[in-house]
């Protein structure tokens, strides 16, 4: 591959390979890439996910670059996460490190890895590149990761947490206070059979040059100053990391003849009165979770926009006729509508954020890893939204569902108008950080601006 003239920089990006982590990795490439024509990027991916993602257009500076499909296949991957990770930490090193090497005089500047995908700080090691290391959750969850020492010296490590699942931590600088219960699942539920290998991957992050938070500085700046008070590198939160720049170019060009057909039913909606409904695309809730949740929204009859992937039989059988149901959308201009006015949520990192920036409150439905965290985040402190599940249920009947639609989509509801206020003023700050002069912006540029004065190695 022949490094053409202009280009000053070269960067080579690894995601991990999930939808939750290309996809942020991705709209942080292209932020670059459009604004800096004389910056190349190589994304690597394994053939399969370049089969799922290679139609997206992309700037001309951005380029796919494929390994072999050496890790469990992305169908399924949920139905064993554990076996899954451990594969992208053994398996993936060797053919990446050979591609690296196969790009003859397109040299790196700089690796943007994955946070999870450790073994890239081996390689910049060895090659002699400096390696930044990017992780796609938030700044608050690098955080009690980091410091699991605080978590072992107040017992909240690696011990039995079923009756202390209510006590606060109050411990880990610059967090407010969280229950052990809002910690990610790994330390008390869910994922607790790869917590040792998370660790491991939390301690290498010291051997990278670069920090980078997909979150805005604004949202979480006692974490982030914290965390820069523990780090000798540099730390750049460079923003939500969500494709905003894609949506304001459609919103202009798109004609109603174009739209699909889901933004001509929202279209037809009063504004504020369709409640959007996704549980993520990783792991979902069980099926008779999903039974007493599809129950609920149909009792309640609010109107709804669902994305479900394969659960539209369900749907069917309620005879749920007050909304829309799709197997995918275009899910940051669904937000944005205006007749959208809430978001039930899964509080995966990516979701959460495009709901922040789209100004709406959200019901926090978590499931995995982070986003207990993020749930608490949404409801404690941003102030943004409301626990499915109170007092620490298991689950959740359907007239609790349907009581709670019904309230928190009425438009004479004071508390939830409040909760809506509250939304715009995060939305603000938000779409603040990604104009010209917003933090995000300043943060990307002086990221590139110190990477670019590398020279080739």
């Amino acid at each position: 591959m022949e490094l053409p003239s202009q280009i000053k920089c070269h960067i080579i990006a690894i995601p991990y390979p999930g939808r939750g982590h290309i996809n942020p990795m991705m709209n942080f490439c292209k932020l670059i890439a459009t604004k800096r024509p004389n910056i190349f990027i190589t994304f690597i991916v394994t053939e399969e996910w370049h089969s799922f993602i290679n139609s997206d257009p992309l700037p001309e500076n951005i380029k796919y670059a494929t390994i072999p499909n050496v890790i469990p296949s992305e169908i399924g991957r949920a139905k064993d996460f554990a076996g899954f990770l451990r594969a992208t930490l053994t398996k993936l090193e060797a053919p990446v490190e050979k591609l690296i090497d196969g790009l003859g005089p397109l040299k790196s500047s700089v690796i943007v890895y994955d946070t999870y995908m450790n073994w890239v700080t081996r390689i910049g090691n060895r090659r002699n590149i400096p390696v930044a290391s990017f992780f796609p959750m938030s700044a608050t969850v690098f955080d009690i990761f980091h410091h699991v020492d605080l978590l072992a010296q107040n017992g909240h490590l690696k011990a039995n947490l079923s009756g202390k699942q209510q006590e606060q931590v109050d411990y880990i600088p610059g967090i407010p206070s969280i229950r052990v219960l809002d910690l990610p699942t790994p330390f008390h539920g869910k994922g607790q059979e790869v917590l040792d290998v998370t660790m491991e991957i939390f301690s290498t992050v010291s051997k990278a040059q670069y920090l980078l938070f997909t979150s805005v500085y604004e949202l979480e700046s006692s974490v982030i100053d914290a965390l820069k008070q523990k780090f000798i590198f540099p730390i750049y939160p460079i923003g939500p990391a969500i494709p905003y720049f894609t949506s304001e170019k459609h919103s202009s060009s798109t004609t109603s003849v174009d739209e699909p057909e889901y933004i001509k039913w929202l279209n037809a909606q009063p504004n504020d009165s369709v409640l959007y409904i996704s549980q993520g695309s990783f792991l979902s809730a069980s099926p008779a979770e999903l039974d007493e949740i599809v129950a609920g929204v149909h009792d309640s009859g609010v109107r709804f926009f669902w994305v479900a992937r394969d659960e539209t039989v369900r749907f069917q059988n309620n005879g749920c006729s007050e909304g829309l149901v799709v197997p995918w959308c275009d899910q940051l201009k669904v937000l944005s509508h205006p007749s959208i006015g809430g978001f039930w949520s899964h509080c995966g990192w990516n979701s959460t954020k495009e709901a922040a920036f789209s100004g709406l409150p959200m019901l926090t439905y978590p499931i995995f890893w982070d986003q207990q965290t993020n749930s608490k985040q949404i409801v404690e402190d941003w102030k943004i939204g409301y626990r499915v599940k109170k007092d620490d249920k298991c689950s959740i009947a359907r007239e609790e569902i349907s009581s709670l639609l019904k309230w928190f989509m009425d438009s004479e509801n004071d508390e939830v108008m409040e909760t809506r206020r509250r939304a715009k003023e995060i939305q603000k700050i938000c779409q603040c950080s990604t104009v010209n002069g917003g933090s995000s912006e300043i943060n990307i540029d002086a990221f590139v601006k110190d990477v670019s004065s590398h020279k080739f190695h």
